[in-house]
């Protein structure tokens, strides 16, 4: 099996020298950039397994380097942000990053975050010989990694909205908690804030053309978390 490999970008030489040390103890082979233009062109170029990459950056900020990463591939994300308006958490989850963390932060708290983002990003070769989930209006594809929208409508998501939606539609009607979904998809040894579930319901949900008020697929229990509401195809 390959040494997989983590992008580094930061422009803090302290933080990537810092990060490389736990990162290299856990056996990853680690790549840096100081920017955010040498950050994207080391994503694009060496196609590294995940990239830990800083909101603020010289040249080109973090969310716009993720922007431009997201459309041409899915590799996973987590973004540093000294910012802790929840209002950049949700700007970041939106374009598609799968975890952030706040500075300051332990780099051994990170380099287990990576450890399991990873893990749970080998899902999709143990999905291919699951079967396709059908539904009325919806089909979703585990192996292909598809999502079918009414009959004709392919729905663009994310790695982990993809997965989110497979964990609720694995079990309709089941009413699962936040800490519940996260165990599913993130993983046991997740470490962020609950209302990750929050940001990524809302992200899947306008992907879906739900409308939280009336769901026809992922509907809210109040107090408790969510359910996938749609009935299994005949």
């Amino acid at each position: 099996m390959s040494t997989q490999r983590i992008l580094v970008v930061d422009d803090e030489p302290k933080i990537r020298m810092t990060l490389r040390g736990y990162l290299e103890a856990d056996g990853f082979e680690v790549l840096e950039a100081a920017d955010g233009p040498s950050g994207l062109a080391s994503a694009v170029r060496e196609r590294p397994d995940l990239i830990v990459l800083d909101v603020m950056l010289p040249g080109l900020d973090g969310f716009e380097v993720l922007r431009r990463i997201r459309a041409t591939r899915q590799v996973p994300v987590i973004l540093l942000t000294a910012r802790t308006e929840e209002v950049d958490r949700v700007i970041g989850f939106t374009a598609g990053s799968d975890d952030y963390v706040t500075k300051p932060f332990s780099a051994r708290e990170l380099a287990l975050r990576a450890r399991a983002i990873l893990r749970r990003a080998e899902g999709p070769a143990q999905a291919a010989a699951e079967r396709t989930l059908r539904f009325d209006g919806l089909v979703i594809d585990p192996g292909t990694r598809t999502v079918t929208c009414d009959d004709d409508r392919t729905v663009e998501l994310s790695a982990l909205d993809f997965d989110l939606l497979v964990a609720l539609a694995r079990a309709p009607g089941r009413v699962f908690t936040r800490r519940g979904l996260i165990e599913h998809v993130w993983g046991s040894d997740f470490f962020g804030d609950e209302r990750v579930v929050d940001v990524h319901i809302r992200t899947l949900r306008r992907a879906l053309g739900d409308d939280a008020s009336a769901p026809r697929f992922v509907g809210t229990v109040r107090a408790i978390g969510y359910r996938f509401l749609a009935r299994p195809a005949v």
